[in-house]
């Protein structure tokens, strides 16, 4: 997800992707552009961190609901679409951690870092709308982010990580777009992704993990 700062096309983009009811509606052609404007006003506002008018929310709407007729051929690509040439990773068994930027003590990000780096072992974070997560590989690490933090956040298990990485000439938010199209065609939910420098982190159930990392490979 994005910190705050998002464009409204791209808060568009990621409220709808991660939510599987509005991503249908949206598909079939069956949603009301206006009325779904409202609905979801306030998680762009949140997104963008600035009011949003309703009317640049239902263009953004339909710039997204356009792009599921001819986002591939328009491009000239083949079937392996925005995943073309990608380098996928799977990683098992990763944990999720989510501490409020308020809740840490000096300098978030500082503070994040040391209590990432004090922990060990592998990890990424992200800053999402005032808040960090971290996607570690060792559990008791994050237990140790956690405890740092005065316990102020929360910790999710069961997780895997699917890293994306995209040669130039994608942007993130469509290989964001194009991953949750996919896995949503194949009855698997995201829970979360992140964009990073050179890649994007989809983070999914453990158990759709082996599925998820195949359908994804076959499209690459």
């Amino acid at each position: 997800m994005r910190a705050s700062g998002a464009s409204v096309h791209d808060a568009v983009r990621e409220i709808i992707t991660h939510n599987r009811s509005l991503y249908d509606c949206v598909k079939m052609g069956i949603a009301n552009y206006t009325a779904l404007a409202e609905r979801i006003r306030p998680a762009v506002e949140r997104q963008t961190g600035a009011p949003a008018n309703p009317n640049t929310i239902v263009v953004a709407i339909k710039r997204y609901a356009d792009s599921f007729g001819g986002r591939a051929a328009a491009a000239g690509e083949p079937p392996g679409g925005s995943l073309r040439d990608a380098r996928l990773s799977l990683t098992d068994g990763v944990v999720g951690v989510t501490v409020a930027a308020r809740d840490l003590d000096g300098d978030p990000l500082e503070a994040i870092a040391r209590l990432a780096g004090a922990a060990g072992g592998g990890y990424e974070f992200f800053g999402v709308s005032g808040s960090f997560v971290l996607i570690m590989e060792d559990a008791d690490g994050a237990r140790g982010v956690l405890e740092g933090a005065g316990g102020r956040g929360r910790l999710s298990g069961g997780l895997a990580k699917i890293t994306i990485t995209v040669p130039g000439g994608h942007t993130h938010s469509d290989i964001v777009s194009y991953v949750a199209e996919l896995l949503h065609g194949g009855g698997i939910e995201l829970v979360n992704a992140f964009f990073g420098h050179d890649a994007v982190t989809v983070i999914l159930d453990e158990r759709d993990a082996a599925r998820a990392y195949d359908l994804l490979r076959s499209q690459s």
